[in-house]
């Protein structure tokens, strides 16, 4: 047997065995010599096709993978409504609604924090009612378990018609640790969202988000005018309802409300898990409050924030940024429930 001891010394090792007879001792001899290295056969040079193409398709390799992380990567709205606004102080439009012991407003006036505990949550509603509009706040949440809780940012004239309300919200839905929020859109029109006659019948979009929403603050929107509702997120727009009948639209002055809640009953599958106090409180932070509506007084030429460079609708460019979310991050989509009475959504 030849063995390497050190680089470029080898060895030859071998062996006998002396026994007694009569006797069960025995010995073994070992024998360790320096020999010569072995020679080996030098390598051939590869010569092999893929050799020769080397320097031609690894760049081309590259290319393609970088054209699958493009397809991927989030596309550009290419316009930004909210950078037509400037934020206002909570009080130039807000107030506190129920809970005023739940919610702190910050020392430069522009942004609330509101909180649920088990004795309350904590909401607040804007001081004008708007017959369109564009309203939006930067929303951070809360990491953790936060199952059965619903940070909201909404339009709403509830109180102004009480069992035959119209309502137009984005919710933010807890969960249990380690699992995503989901971002719940939805439209209520003329009492369908009361169950007056026993159904109540919504219009969700609910999604996952591209992006950690309790690491930092991200822009969420409404813009609502008499022909679509769009929702935003940092400018881009995960979903348009579009005017197609007027029994299912929303015309009335509606109100915009922020509100943290315990809406245990569904928000986190289906109601399976529920908020736990032991993880109280639940916060909800909100800044940068934009608001470009018309009020109920407004004159008719009010100016609208345009949700494209060419006034309404959505440019190719928004299409494609909404397409994109839809298809990675769209986790529900009431007219693809087939197990709902599609009867009663038409637009379906």
């Amino acid at each position: 047997m030849v063995i390497q001891h050190e680089p470029h010394q080898f060895y030859s090792v071998s062996s006998s065995v002396y026994q007694n007879w009569g006797s069960t001792a025995s010995a073994v001899t070992i024998y360790i010599n320096p020999v010569q290295p072995p020679v080996l056969p030098h390598p051939k040079p590869l010569t092999s096709p893929f050799r020769l193409m080397a320097p031609f398709l690894i760049p081309l390799l590259l290319l393609v993978l970088q054209n699958l992380i493009f397809i991927n990567s989030q596309p550009s709205p290419g316009y930004s409504p909210s950078s037509s606004l400037s934020p206002i102080k909570f009080g130039e439009g807000y107030t506190n609604l129920w809970g005023p012991e739940h919610q702190t407003i910050s020392p430069d006036q522009y942004s609330t924090t509101i909180w649920l505990d088990s004795n309350s949550g904590s909401g607040f509603k804007s001081i004008n009612s708007y017959r369109n509009g564009y309203f939006g706040a930067s929303v951070k949440l809360q990491s953790g378990y936060t199952a059965g809780t619903n940070t909201a940012f909404y339009l709403s004239n509830d109180q102004a018609y009480p069992g035959f309300h119209d309502e137009v919200d984005i919710e933010f839905l807890g969960n249990i640790e380690g699992q995503p929020y989901v971002l719940q859109t939805n439209v209520y029109v003329r009492g369908s969202g009361d169950g007056g006659d026993g159904q109540i019948v919504g219009r969700e979009m609910r999604f996952h988000l591209w992006f950690d929403p309790t690491a930092d603050f991200h822009h969420y929107a409404i813009l609502w005018n008499p022909d679509e509702i769009i929702f935003f997120v940092d400018d881009v727009p995960i979903r348009r309802y579009a005017r197609k009948m007027e029994a299912i639209f929303p015309e009335r002055q509606m109100w915009v409300y922020g509100s943290i809640w315990d809406a245990s009953n569904w928000a986190t599958d289906n109601g399976r898990y529920r908020t736990d106090y032991r993880y109280q409180p639940f916060v909800g932070r909100y800044t940068n409050f934009k608001i470009g509506g018309c009020t109920e007084s407004a004159s008719p030429s009010c100016q609208l924030v345009f949700s494209s460079p060419s006034g309404n609708g959505l440019s190719s460019e928004q299409y494609a940024a909404m397409e994109w979310v839809q298809k990675n991050y769209m986790v529900y989509y009431y007219c693809q429930d087939y197990t709902r009475d599609h009867s009663l959504t038409p637009e379906c």
